[in-house]
């Protein structure tokens, strides 16, 4: 008896399940996991050599990387600002900075700055302007009287929660047409890409030295 290939199923049947638990995608049954089966291999094979504008004149795959993700970030603000349009937010920043707050419990300014990827002086802006709608206090941190932590305040959860079916609305619609699949493999591509460059976000260099570290990290 081929054991190994008795595990090999049992794990892809295991990873149906966990798939398909998290949102029914196709049939619990048979039929559903070779469906699921025939997307993932289908998923797998297709992107292994895709044709993209240029590529018979020599673009690398470089290039068309930087420019789908940019493209990515210009529809996913566009859909931020369709939430903002009928609420109090002035930036999509601001609900983004709230549900890190929410999430994750009181912070120092740097440390929510720092989670969401920004610079210090934009950071800055966004948190005045949420203590200033009330919607975020500072509050002194009880294991260390030097420190202040920022907090989500009552109203800033109410804030949120008075938008959170347009914000998940405008989360899901960022994935357009991907199966369930299709989201799984973009969650651990984008895992890995995102922790290579934090990595060089935390080294906090000036401008004009982060493209060359993070050049050098590639070797």
């Amino acid at each position: 008896m081929n054991f190994d290939l008795i595990k090999s199923v049992v794990e892809l049947v295991q990873q149906f399940v966990e798939q398909n638990d998290m949102k029914t995608t196709y049939g619990n049954d048979i039929h559903g996991f070779i469906e699921w089966l025939n997307v993932s291999q289908k998923t797998c094979h297709g992107s292994q050599n895709p044709d993209w504008i240029g590529k018979e004149l020599g673009r690398s795959s470089d290039s068309v990387i930087n420019t789908l993700l940019i493209r990515m970030s210009r529809y996913a603000k566009s859909y931020s600002r369709s939430v903002m349009s009928n609420s109090a937010f002035s930036s999509q920043d601001d609900f983004i900075y709230l549900i890190s707050l929410k999430t994750l419990g009181a912070m120092t300014k740097m440390e929510l700055i720092k989670h969401n990827v920004q610079e210090k002086s934009s950071g800055i802006l966004v948190i005045n302007r949420l203590i200033h709608n009330g919607w975020a206090e500072q509050t002194v941190s009880q294991k260390d009287k030097r420190t202040k932590h920022v907090k989500i305040t009552d109203k800033g959860i109410a804030v949120l929660n008075n938008h959170m079916d347009e914000i998940r609305k405008a989360s899901q619609v960022v994935t357009g047409n991907l199966n369930q699949s299709e989201k799984m493999l973009l969650i651990s591509i984008l895992s890995k890409l995102d922790e290579f460059h934090y990595s060089v976000y935390q080294m906090n260099l000036e401008t004009v030295d982060i493209l060359n570290a993070a050049y050098e990290k590639l070797d």
